[in-house]
């Protein structure tokens, strides 16, 4: 539901699935070029963890339907949605801050 910007008049209309695919194909692209270049700079220890654990996609982009098969077929690497994916960062935070001795290296 929205104004039609043509009369100005409220309007309410239908969107496809694949219309918004579409819409997002671009923003999808780049979010795959950066896990690339972040993969390319990953250390080989983490790399292998990453191998055998795979990626976890977090906050609203693990929500979009067929997201993680997409990374998985450009990374081919296994790609899971994180439990309760639009908390997560700010719960993986807070523990990093309960950790924060563990965790020095991510500061500088």
């Amino acid at each position: 539901t929205g104004r039609d910007l043509m009369t100005g008049i409220p309007k309410q209309i239908t969107i496809s699935y694949s219309e918004i695919a579409h819409a997002l194909d671009k923003s999808i692209a780049k979010i795959e070029e950066v896990i690339l270049k972040v993969l390319e700079m990953t250390p080989p220890e983490l790399s292998a963890d990453i191998y055998q654990t795979g990626l976890y996609l977090t906050g609203g982009g693990g929500l979009l339907r067929g997201l993680e098969k997409r990374v998985s077929l450009k990374t081919k690497l296994t790609v899971h949605i994180a439990e309760d994916p639009l908390r997560a960062v700010a719960r993986g935070t807070g523990i990093a801050l309960k950790n924060i001795h563990r965790f020095k290296f991510l500061m500088t």
